[in-house]
């Protein structure tokens, strides 16, 4: 009987010492060391034996027992080592390569493209682009630009002034300094640093405390000008129509109503002809256009001949009011935008929720 155990053990540590996998090893651990295994049945048949012959057996079989079951243990380990370093080689992975799938690039937001669309429109009609600084002086945001001293732009509830710390130079009062309400600011900048003709956009971020579906406490602004010798307000006409028909369609028209700003005389108020009911005011079956609220003319911003008062404030630098015209205008991006695409909220181009953002991919 020892030597049946002798030779179990030994071919049990022949076929384990070949098993290639974990299921290969547990399937020899099961046929050696399970319960219907032939060690496991002698030593359950122990106590059937002749009394001389249980301690011998017994003894062999328990140690047989014993040494296959540290060996399994033993094996075991080593395949889950090598198992694990195979599944790494195999699964390895380049770090320095794009994620699979890879992410797209993204996009310009809405309100860039819009941006970038007129400032190519403008630039080939002959403009160029420029820039100022979002933190104004009241001089160039109200004084210059023909507001009078008690203008309810003027007032804190409806612009940002910023506080200027004691020591600080302002540049004058202590309302001197403030988030600039319009791009206008950069017309009486460009002046004193270029003498005419100029044309020129300012497209940028302007702040006001406005804040509902269609009104932001930061927005974007493009303000124009044009200055030169005979300029007139048919100049005007014929550009806002170029611009727009580019922006909105070829079919496009517009119009100028009467208004007043501080800083234009005389000042208009220009629209453009409704794109989705073709200025007609109504839809297929009579239906009230909801675009243009049935009128067949969207409102888009204010425009008008610079007041000779602003040439004032720049005389020196060669914009004489008895000899030099001009124009201006201004109209937000944010509404070009909306209506391009169809956007009912402002805020939906601030909420930075990509399920609108990946729209205009």
């Amino acid at each position: 009987m020892t030597e049946r155990i002798e030779q179990i053990e030994t071919e049990a540590r022949a076929a384990v010492a070949e098993a290639g996998s974990g299921a290969e090893l547990e399937q020899l651990r099961v046929r050696y060391l399970g319960r219907k295994a032939e060690l496991t049945s002698i030593l359950r048949g122990i106590s059937e034996l002749e009394p001389d012959q249980r301690g011998p057996v017994g003894g062999a079989a328990n140690r047989a027992r014993k040494g296959l079951e540290q060996l399994f243990e033993t094996r075991s380990d080593e395949i889950a080592s090598a198992e694990l370093e195979q599944s790494l080689a195999a699964e390895r992975i380049d770090v320095t390569l794009p994620g699979s799938p890879a992410r797209a690039v993204g996009h310009l937001h809405p309100i860039t493209r819009t941006r970038r669309l007129i400032e190519d429109v403008m630039i080939g009609l002959g403009y160029q682009v420029m820039e100022g600084p979002e933190i104004e002086h009241d001089y160039y945001n109200f004084t210059a630009l023909n507001h009078p001293p008690d203008h309810p732009a003027r007032m804190l509830q409806d612009t940002f002034y910023v506080e200027v710390p004691e020591g600080g130079d302002s540049g004058g009062g202590s309302q001197d300094v403030l988030l600039r309400t319009h791009t206008s600011p950069m017309q009486v900048r460009a002046m004193e640093a270029t003498p005419p003709p100029l044309f020129m956009i300012v497209p940028g971020k302007t702040y006001r405390r406005d804040s509902d579906a269609t009104h932001s406490p930061m927005f974007h602004q493009v303000e124009g000008l044009a200055v030169g010798e005979g300029i007139t307000l048919a100049d005007l006409k014929g550009t806002l129509l170029a611009m727009l028909r580019e922006v909105f369609g070829p079919d496009r028209e517009i119009r100028m109503r009467p208004h007043f700003f501080p800083f234009t005389e005389p000042s208009v108020e220009f629209d453009v002809s409704c794109f989705r009911c073709k200025g007609s005011g109504t839809l297929r079956k009579g239906e009230r256009c909801a675009l243009c609220k049935g009128i067949g003319w969207i409102e888009l911003g204010g425009a008008g001949m610079v007041d000779p008062n602003v040439f004032g404030f720049v005389r020196e630098s060669g914009y004489e009011p008895d000899s030099i015209t001009g124009f201006a205008f201004g109209f937000g991006i944010e509404r070009i935008a909306m209506l391009r695409h169809g956007v009912g909220d402002l805020r939906l181009f601030f909420d930075n929720d990509l399920r609108m953002l990946e729209q205009f991919s």
